[in-house]
């Protein structure tokens, strides 16, 4: 089991997983970006919104719209809406000239960050049937973090993978203990996150447990 790597090397894997998802942006024609993605209340487009957000406003801003908002959650859909109405070819460059930032969600740090990406590229690519994904080693990160406490900061329900084992069979890694749930890291990291399209790719006696948490209405 490799250890989970250093901030400089995670954000190394963000940098090239905003450029591999910039161009996958970069090669939609105008019908593509108007295809819903696996978070149902976001286009192709809003999600490219949402990408590009950090490098749109200030923390500062986030925090007070998030207030003013009422939810957080919400502020963030509304200005992922607002921001994606943009040119997609301007989401895009956005995208590709950030490249390099080594921005990091305030008390999650910069895993947070390449889970958000990895996760939100699928949510693109899978409904327009790319191949478009994660390496390997950012997949290994971002399971790492989905199975921390950190992750139910906004990026999974608390207790999700309680009492399961989950392990990939593409690389070499694994966690928890219990009944077991396997299938490729993507799958894993997916499901883990919510979406519900990946249990189909997953097998292992934990699985109906897994299928029904995170498939619960939310409280």
């Amino acid at each position: 089991m490799r250890n989970t790597t250093a901030n400089d090397d995670v954000f190394r894997l963000i940098a090239t997983e905003r450029r591999r998802a910039a161009d996958m942006f970069a090669s939609l024609n105008n019908d593509q970006w108007q295809v819903r993605s696996l978070c149902s209340e976001w286009t192709v487009q809003d999600v490219a919104g949402h990408l590009i957000g950090p490098f749109c406003g200030s923390l500062l801003k986030f925090v007070i719209g998030g207030i003013l908002e009422g939810s957080f959650h919400r502020y963030s859909s509304r200005m992922s809406h607002q921001l994606g109405e943009r040119p997609p070819s301007e989401l895009v460059a956005i995208l590709r000239a950030n490249a390099d930032s080594r921005y990091a969600p305030p008390g999650t740090g910069p895993a947070a960050a390449l889970t958000d990406l990895a996760v939100h590229t699928r949510d693109v690519a899978r409904p327009l049937g790319l191949a478009t994904t994660a390496s390997p080693d950012a997949w290994w990160q971002v399971l790492e973090f989905l199975t921390s406490p950190r992750a139910a900061r906004g990026f999974t329900r608390r207790g999700s993978v309680a009492g399961i084992r989950l392990s990939a069979t593409d690389q070499e890694w694994s966690h928890g203990e219990g009944q077991e749930v396997r299938g490729p890291s993507e799958a894993l990291a997916l499901a883990i996150a919510g979406r519900d399209v990946a249990l189909a790719d997953l097998s292992g006696a934990g699985l109906p447990v897994l299928a029904a948490r995170v498939t619960a209405p939310k409280a």
